[in-house]
């Protein structure tokens, strides 16, 4: 009775410490899920370099870091800086009354009478949806300059999330076998199921950060490709930005290329325009069409719209890194309740058969 006691007592204790240490660890959650995702990613590269220098551990490890640094955190970190730039001036062109929004609205309404008539028939306010986009990229423009004067002040907490990222992901790629063997004794969920679940923490977090970033990547070059072989201002900041909406599937880019194309026709621009729409459906829509199935639901194992789904759900929670994460707790999910039908469907199945044979 007392060694009960004891064992819950000390179960109570253990709880307890790891909620309190998991609130501890909260300021830090993104570097620790991007290093966890770091070393997810480039472990087989890192086991690679293994299988040449197996008693150099440290500099595997450190030469996989290192190449995750040059091909992943300092594009990402150009990219980035370019886009704030970019959008800090556009917002001061806004500002200034040297590019006014409302007028793209007006050349629209004008160019298409029956978007008007169609507006007029749902009793939809063209005027009022003119102040809202207006309001919204002014938003969006004073949003950008203040991340972007809130890193500039918070440059050394950045840089210092940057560097713990980093670090930590170093012990990762190099220990990451002992870990995820600690943590499999460790938990209470027996060793097949947490060996299961580990392996599809992995197989989700390569196939959504690299399947949506490669997908981010190709649709954002290809819509800043194309937007400035036609001319059309900010190349940059709209490829970035067609980049960060295709991570969400089944929209992605066609919220940018769409409008600009409507608006060259808007304006009289009809050859720029057709090229710009079929360039968006045929290449830019065939890239998320093609490659996202390809390298997200498959590895995945998820349908379309579950992805979609728990990725804008990943999104709203945890913002940036929501994509990510989303998919991941929605392949989690899935993963416990496949191991649940599994296992209590077999036991449920058995049991009427044992009565059966034991009644003969």
């Amino acid at each position: 009775m007392y060694a009960k006691l004891e064992q819950r007592a000390f179960l109570a204790m253990l709880v307890l410490v790891s909620i309190v240490f998991a609130f501890l660890m909260q300021p830090f959650w993104a570097p620790i899920f991007w290093a966890c995702a770091i070393s997810v990613i480039f472990y087989p590269l890192n086991k690679r370099l293994l299988q040449r220098w197996p008693a150099r551990r440290n500099i595997t490890a450190l030469v996989t870091l290192v190449l995750c640094v040059v091909l992943v955190v300092i594009p990402v970190l150009g990219v980035a800086t370019s886009f704030v730039t970019e959008g800090v001036a556009l917002f001061q062109k806004v500002q200034s009354g040297q590019v006014d929004p409302s007028s793209y609205v007006d050349k629209i309404r004008h160019a298409f009478p029956a978007v008007q008539s169609l507006a007029d028939r749902f009793d939809v306010d063209l005027d009022n949806l003119k102040q809202q986009a207006v309001q919204a990229l002014t938003g969006a423009g004073q949003f950008l300059a203040k991340r972007a004067l809130a890193v500039g002040q918070n440059t050394f907490q950045f840089f210092l999330n940057l560097g713990l990222m980093l670090y930590l992901a170093f012990f990762l790629i190099r220990d990451g076998d002992a870990m995820v063997a600690m943590l499999i004794r460790a938990l209470p969920l027996g060793d097949e199921r947490e060996r299961l679940l580990f392996s599809k923490f992995a197989e989700v977090t390569r196939a959504t950060i690299k399947g949506n970033l490669l997908v981010a990547m190709t649709q954002g070059a290809l819509g800043g490709l194309i937007f400035w072989i036609l001319g059309i201002p900010g190349p940059l900041l709209w490829g970035v930005v067609m980049a960060v909406l295709s991570l969400i599937p089944a929209v992605g880019a066609g919220l940018i290329w769409l409008p600009v194309s409507l608006y060259l026709y808007a304006v009289g621009d009809v050859m720029e325009a057709t090229v710009l729409l079929l360039f968006g459906v045929f290449v830019i829509g065939l890239v998320d069409n093609i490659l996202r199935p390809v390298l997200v639901g498959r590895d995945t194992k998820l349908p379309d719209y579950v992805v979609l789904f728990s990725t804008l759900g990943g999104l709203a929670m945890f913002g940036i890194t929501g994509f990510a994460v989303g998919p991941l707790l929605a392949a989690l999910f899935v993963a416990f309740w496949q191991i649940f039908m599994r296992e209590f469907s077999d036991e449920e199945n058995r049991a009427p058969a044992l009565s059966e044979s034991s009644d003969e």
